[in-house]
């Protein structure tokens, strides 16, 4: 058996099958208002109702509108239990358009609106969406440790990072989080998996169904989208999957992956299957 809750921040215990709400925007590029807003809204209940308690999202989604969803969506429902996490220091200005800006004075600004459209007093989970080559790693995550001294931050996470990093950011701040591309096609974060495993870190793999970023169908739907959440599951106990999609149906065949069991056989036949392109 496995453990399908891991305690983010060692004080947030959220469920391991969360929810990424990217595609809760319109298209193409994740660009703009969701078109069927209720739809969106309703769909994110309906994961609450299914036990999802973890739900990611970002300023760039957008923008600011995904945000601003979420933040219409879990204000009509008991929120106790719900565990809400976004990301700032990525900027889009048209679908084809998206950049880094982790200068502090943005991501003070970004933290702010963030607070106001998810109608939070304070967000659990913070996240440094990419690092600025223009700015120095150290002063952007010097920002977020002030924001959490400041309580305006609950956590302070990182995403698109390398371990050397990490290592770096853990000296300036605790690091609750790395949300970095991995799944069972793309499995070169490895070693940073079993760091943040070592150090209690959740580890959120972006892309699980190894879907681009922009694509609407997932690689890996082939071979069934619970058995590729349920391989990461079993892969580490501080693994937190958030698959998104636009679908009820999807989400409810996503949640059903937490019931998965897979044995050492089974984990290791999948892994050498994607492996082989099979």
């Amino acid at each position: 058996m496995i453990s399908l809750t891991f305690s983010l921040g060692g004080d947030l215990p959220v469920h391991r099958l969360g929810y990424g709400c990217m595609r809760l925007c319109a298209q193409p590029g994740n660009f703009g208002r969701y078109p069927d807003w209720q739809a969106g809204i309703r769909l994110l209940q309906r994961a609450v109702e299914l036990g999802v308690n973890f739900f990611d999202t970002a300023h760039a989604y957008g923008p600011s509108c995904n945000e601003e969803l979420v933040g219409e969506a879990m204000s009509a429902i008991p929120r106790a239990g719900v565990v809400i996490a976004t990301k700032g220091g990525v900027e889009k200005t048209a679908p084809d358009r998206v950049f880094p800006d982790g200068r502090p004075e943005n991501l003070r600004q970004r933290c702010d609106e963030s607070l106001k459209l998810l109608r939070l007093e304070r967000i659990d989970l913070y996240q440094l969406h990419r690092p600025d080559p223009n700015v120095p790693f150290a002063e952007s995550v010097g920002t977020l440790a002030e924001l959490r001294r400041e309580g305006k931050i609950r956590h302070v996470g990182l995403s698109n990072v390398s371990l050397a990093q990490l290592e770096e950011a853990r000296g300036i701040v605790p690091i609750a989080s790395v949300q970095n591309r991995y799944n069972l096609q793309e499995r070169g974060d490895d070693a940073m998996i079993d760091y943040c495993t070592a150090h209690a870190i959740a580890y959120l793999p972006w892309g699980p169904l190894a879907a681009k970023p922009f694509a609407r169908e997932a690689p890996l739907a082939s071979h069934g989208s619970a058995q590729a959440l349920a391989w990461l599951l079993h892969r580490a106990p501080n693994i937190v999957v958030i698959p998104g999609t636009t679908s009820v149906e999807h989400l409810e065949e996503n949640v059903r992956a937490a019931g998965v069991l897979l044995s050492p056989e089974e984990f290791a036949q999948l892994a050498d299957r994607e492996a082989s392109g099979g």
